[in-house]
């Protein structure tokens, strides 16, 4: 089982990670508020994880004005879509393995 654990992602440990790129790995773009709304996060706690997951390369970030109001979207890189990937193939492994 310890090859599994080395093989799980760190900037997914954290749930609201974890959530994040759940919406995003099924949804091709979501902005912020919709993340907040599906995630229960406040302002602050989205941002900062949204900020570790740019940091790392994860997602992307894209702004514009949808009529005259600004809207932030987010969306997986291919890094980030394999990194996820990864993750998700050890906790699978993992799991397997338990039983």
């Amino acid at each position: 089982m310890s090859n599994y654990l080395h093989q799980l992602n760190k900037a997914f440990e954290n749930r609201s990670r974890l959530g994040i790129m759940s919406v995003l790995a099924v949804n091709e773009r979501v902005d912020f508020n919709r993340l907040k709304e599906l995630l229960e996060l406040t302002d602050g706690n989205l941002a900062s994880h949204l900020t570790a997951l740019e940091r790392e390369n994860y997602i992307e970030v894209q702004k514009q004005f949808i009529g005259k109001k600004p809207n932030t979207s987010y969306l997986l890189t291919d890094a980030g879509r394999a990194a996820f990937r990864s993750h998700l193939d050890a906790l699978e492994a993992m799991l397997r393995e338990m039983r």
